[in-house]
C-alpha cells in the first residue's frame, strides 16, 4: 500500500476545503446518522456472516440474481478479493489507482498461463471513461477483466450496468457505495459478475467482514436514493477552465467531478504543502500515481467560492517561484 493517499488532512491542521478527496461536494448525512442512532442493538450482535441481506437488495434493485452479486468491506476489499481468487498475469494501464498492482504483488501468480487486466472507469486520477465496446473488446483479448467501476455515478457518460456485464463470462465489475453516496467512513463495497465468477470469490471470503451498521446503512441508502451523492459536474468543468488559465499549470479533460493537474515547474509536494499551511486547502499530491511525475497533482471540485480559493491560492504559489 502506498501512502499518501487522499484525504490526509490529519496531517495538517485547520483544514477547511478538501480538494483531495475525490467524494463529491456537498453531502450531508444528518439522515443518515439519525437512522443508524435509532438502532443501537445492532453494536451488540455479530453481522450477517455474508452480507446476504444487502446483497439482496442490490440484485433486486440492479436486475441480478443474489448468487451475482458479493458485498465487500469497500471496494479495496473487493480488489485484494479478485486478485487472491485470481492469482493471473496481470496488466494495468497507468497511471490508476495503485491498489490493483499492489494486490496482484501481494498474492503469488499461480497461472502464468493466462492473463487478466484491470481498468478503473472512470478512471482514477484521470477521470477518463472507456466505453463499453471498448469493454466487451478486452474480454475477447483476456482471460479476465477487471473493472473498478467505483466513480460510475459520477459521471454522465454511459459505463458498462451490472446486468450487462453479467452476461459476460469473463468480467469482473467492482462498485463503490462509499462514493455513490459519499460515505467512505463506511466501507461499503461490493462485486457484481456472472454466478460462475461470484462461487469461485465465496470461497475467499473472510467472515463477517462488513460491519451490521454498515450492512444496515448500506440497505438504508438503497431505499432512500435521494441521499444519493451527486457531484456538479458543470462547476467541475468551470474549475478545471480556471487552472487551464492560469499561468504555470496544465490541466487534464475530464468526464467526472475529479481531474489531473500538472505544474509547468516545481513539485506538487510543494504546492501541497504551500496549500494546507497558508491556506488550509489540501490537495492530493499525485506523484506517487506510478507513471506520473513529481509535478501531477489532482483536485476534486468543491462549492464555488471554495474553487475560486483554491485558484487564487495556487496562483499565488506559482507567482512567488517566479519572484
Amino acid at each position: 500500500m502506498i501512502k499518501g493517499h487522499g484525504d490526509d488532512a490529519y496531517q495538517y491542521p485547520h483544514i477547511v476545503s478538501d480538494f483531495s478527496s475525490n467524494i463529491c461536494a456537498g453531502r450531508g448525512h444528518q439522515v443518515l446518522m439519525g437512522y443508524l442512532a435509532s438502532r443501537p442493538e445492532l453494536i451488540g450482535h455479530y453481522p450477517e456472516p455474508e452480507a446476504w441481506s444487502l446483497e439482496r437488495l442490490i440484485a433486486e434493485q440492479e436486475g441480478l440474481e443474489p448468487k451475482e452479486v458479493i458485498v465487500t468491506n469497500g471496494a479495496t476489499e473487493a480488489i485484494y478479493l479478485v486478485a487472491q481468487a485470481f492469482p493471473l498475469q496481470a496488466d494495468i494501464p497507468r497511471p490508476t489507482f495503485s491498489e490493483y498492482e499492489d494486490a496482484c504483488n501481494l498474492f503469488p501468480r499461480t497461472d502464468t498461463a493466462h492473463r487478466m487486466l484491470w481498468l478503473c472507469n472512470p478512471n482514477n486520477p484521470t477521470g477518463d471513461i472507456y466505453d463499453q465496446a471498448v469493454i466487451e473488446g478486452m474480454t475477447a483479448r483476456y482471460d479476465l477483466v477487471v473493472v473498478d467501476q467505483s466513480y460510475e455515478n459520477y459521471t454522465d457518460e454511459l459505463v458498462m450496468t451490472p446486468r450487462w456485464g453479467a452476461r459476460l463470462p469473463n468480467l469482473i465489475q467492482i462498485h463503490s457505495l462509499t462514493k455513490t453516496y459519499g460515505v467512505p467512513g463506511l466501507r461499503l463495497g461490493y462485486i457484481t459478475a456472472h454466478a460462475m465468477l461470484t462461487e469461485h470469490l465465496r470461497h475467499f471470503l473472510r467472515p463477517w467482514s462488513v460491519s451490521a451498521l454498515s450492512v444496515e446503512a448500506g440497505k438504508f441508502l438503497l431505499n432512500n436514493d435521494e441521499l444519493r451523492c451527486t457531484p456538479d459536474l458543470n462547476e467541475a468543468q468551470r474549475l478545471r477552465d480556471r487552472l487551464q488559465q492560469t499561468a504555470g499549470i496544465i490541466t487534464q479533460e475530464t468526464h467526472t467531478n475529479f481531474f489531473l493537474c500538472q505544474l509547468e515547474t516545481g513539485r506538487a509536494a510543494l504546492l501541497k504543502d504551500f496549500l494546507a499551511r497558508e491556506h488550509h486547502l489540501l490537495i492530493r499530491d499525485a506523484s506517487n500515481f506510478r507513471g506520473l511525475t513529481e509535478r501531477h497533482f489532482r483536485v476534486a471540485a468543491q462549492t464555488p467560492p471554495e474553487n475560486d480559493a483554491l485558484v487564487a491560492a495556487i496562483q499565488e504559489f506559482v507567482n512567488s517561484k517566479k519572484a
